[in-house]
């Protein structure tokens, strides 16, 4: 196999741009994901029944359903019910990119959720306690309190739920978006690179991550040094 080296630095500022955008739904996806995940695992923790009951349907539905179904499920079903709740009585048009950013928040959010539990859940029952000693509202205990120590418990498994969000943003391609993996892919159609194409985006792919997981690898290590 002869590699075109032209090809490919021809086709890298377009691969570039690709990577950019998946890049951003990550940046989104983790963002949105952590916070919305958040108030998730609180609902989940929550003494009322009804908001428990919700938080913990949702968390499940979410972690049964395949990214790419939802991705389907977004781009295509949101715009019919949009239309048919502003009675325009056609779709309304919402992009591909909003489609993006709007299905990695809401799924994500359920992996997120049950991480953020798992903090809370590792913190001393002491600690709600003196936070109720000390008068605070469970908002503030929350945030000011109990919220920091359950990211610092469970860091390392945001981190990898972080990089499993990276690689599953190839999957945007479906619905014709120019991330890293559709950029390769429109690069490889237009000049017949397919080999070289998708071995350059394996090997961006390999470094994102790889790297990735030695910072986790080393976190862990000082987190675990730090504890003794």
């Amino acid at each position: 196999m002869r590699v075109d080296l032209a090809a490919l630095v021809s086709a890298w500022p377009f691969l570039m741009k690709g990577l950019w955008f998946t890049l951003e739904i990550t940046l989104v996806g983790v963002s949105g994901g952590i916070v919305f995940g958040s108030l998730l695992a609180v609902a989940r923790l929550s003494q009322n029944r009804l908001l428990s009951g919700f938080a913990t349907a949702y968390v499940n539905l979410m972690r049964s359903i395949p990214l790419i179904l939802v991705i389907f499920w977004v781009f295509f079903l949101v715009p019919w019910a949009i239309g048919w709740f502003t009675n325009h009585g056609r779709p309304v048009a919402v992009g591909a990119s909003l489609t993006i950013f709007v299905t990695f928040v809401l799924f994500e959010a359920a992996y997120y959720a049950e991480i953020v539990r798992a903090g809370f859940r590792s913190i001393s029952p002491g600690q709600y306690s003196a936070c109720e000693a000390l008068g605070l509202s469970k908002l503030n205990a929350y945030i000011y309190i109990l919220f920091p120590q359950a990211i610092r418990n469970v860091l390392p498994i945001l981190l990898t739920q972080t990089i499993i969000l990276f690689q599953d943003t190839s999957l945007v391609y479906v619905i014709s978006a120019t991330d890293l993996l559709g950029a390769a892919t429109k690069i490889a159609q237009r000049d017949g690179r397919l080999v070289e194409m998708y071995l350059t985006v394996g090997v961006i792919y390999f470094i994102f991550c790889f790297a990735a997981s030695q910072f986790v690898k080393q976190l862990q290590d000082r987190l675990s040094y730090g504890a003794r």
